[in-house]
């Protein structure tokens, strides 16, 4: 089985983000051809295009660590019915200047936490809409809306209810069949 790198990031900037657990849930779940990275992104300034010519270090640094994955999990809460503008500047800096979109034929997915009922449904439409300007390829089903109950998720990122966990476990094992199918056709480097 290929091994594939995945970048992941976390929309929300607190340490104790709900969908940081989740992020690390998902991992613990993962199949083991799935190796993570997280792709930081707090130290980003806003995006300015003034800026293109001369990127400011924590972008090049972002540019950077997006080149070097063969696939994205996104994974963000819901703010105001949007993505955190945090996940904005990063999309935005790492899909400029024109013609080094870092996103463009590497395969990604969605999915988030949220206190609500209605998970993170609304953001994660937006973010979709977002990726698929960025031309990323996207894996649109099964979708998951993560309503995040207290104790959903230990301190070492176990799942602690069983429907949950093997939810969330073939949820990944159907990203992984995803990358690879993705990766099949758009080999890394074209």
């Amino acid at each position: 089985m290929t091994e594939h790198t995945v970048g992941y990031l976390i929309g929300s900037l607190s340490k104790e983000s709900i969908n940081r657990r989740l992020a690390n849930a998902l991992i613990n779940l993962a199949p083991d051809n799935l190796v993570f990275t997280e792709i930081e992104i707090g130290d980003l300034p806003l995006y300015n295009r003034d800026l293109d010519a001369n990127y400011p270090a924590p972008a090049q640094r972002l540019k950077e660590h997006l080149a070097s994955v063969d696939a994205f999990l996104f994974v963000t809460p819901e703010y105001n019915r949007s993505i955190p503008g945090s996940l904005k500047t990063a999309i935005d800096w790492g899909s400029r200047p024109w013609g080094t979109n870092s996103f463009s034929r590497k395969p990604s997915a969605v999915i988030g936490a949220s206190p609500g009922k209605l998970g993170t449904a609304v953001a994660q439409q937006t973010l979709r809409s977002i990726l698929g300007f960025c031309d990323s390829p996207q894996m649109n089903a099964p979708e998951a809306y993560i309503e995040f109950t207290k104790g959903l998720v230990d301190d070492d990122g176990n799942v602690t209810v069983p429907e949950t966990e093997e939810f969330l476990a073939n949820w990944m094992a159907r990203f992984g069949e995803f990358i690879t199918r993705v990766r099949a056709v758009i080999p890394p480097g074209e």
